[in-house]
């Protein structure tokens, strides 16, 4: 290797170094400024939010024999709490809900009508394949105006962020009621997936399904 290659081969590196250092840069400060906005719309007492039109269960894992995962089942067990204390008018539960074998809409869904919350006051958004398409679709398709969001802690930073970029005035409920399994993983995606958010917001991004 002649030394004109190997400077050319160290400019390389030093660049590719000096990119990935400010992306890191760069994905922190949106996280953190993302998590400072969000701060003051989120609750962790029921009694303490603001009423609303709608709470929005977002969509999260079931498994194969049609039972929630434990971060689902917990944003559905928040969002029927909301729902008794009469601080909603209805329930709408977004997620994936396409596929034949996995259905998260209409997991949650059964086990709301099992807790007793009546079918009229039940919204189902079977296109919420993220968290964007869920409240761009909540404010365009089903014409919500103010809503509360029932997630983890984790999530709601970058929901809250979304949902007030797009117009609607949101709040949040921490729905975390136990410890997950792989936390740490899904704190890990959401770092990333908040850059996307962003992207999103800033190209008036359209969901994969619109529709009525």
């Amino acid at each position: 290797m002649n030394k004109k290659t190997e400077k050319i081969l160290k400019t390389l590196l030093l660049f590719g170094i000096f990119m990935t250092i400010l992306t890191i840069i760069l994905v922190i400060l949106l996280n953190l400024q993302t998590e400072k906005q969000g701060f003051s719309y989120i609750y962790t007492d029921i009694n303490k939010a603001p009423k609303a039109q709608t709470v929005l269960v977002l969509g999260a894992s079931v498994y194969a024999n049609k039972t929630m995962s434990d971060m689902l089942k917990d944003r559905a067990q928040t969002a029927i709490e909301v729902y008794q204390t009469n601080k909603v008018q209805n329930i709408l539960v977004s997620g994936d809900g396409q596929a034949k074998n996995y259905n998260e809409v209409e997991t949650v869904r059964n086990y709301l009508l099992e807790q007793g919350i009546p079918q009229e006051n039940i919204l189902l958004d079977y296109y919420g394949f993220d968290t964007y398409d869920s409240l761009y679709r909540a404010k365009n398709i089903f014409h919500i105006e103010n809503l509360i969001i029932s997630t983890q802690n984790f999530h709601l930073p970058r929901a809250i962020f979304i949902a007030r970029s797009l117009g609607l005035e949101a709040y949040g409920i921490t729905a975390d009621r136990r410890h997950y399994k792989n936390l740490e993983l899904n704190i890990g995606r959401e770092l990333l997936a908040t850059v996307k958010a962003y992207f999103d917001v800033f190209y008036n991004a359209k969901p994969a399904v619109l529709g009525n």
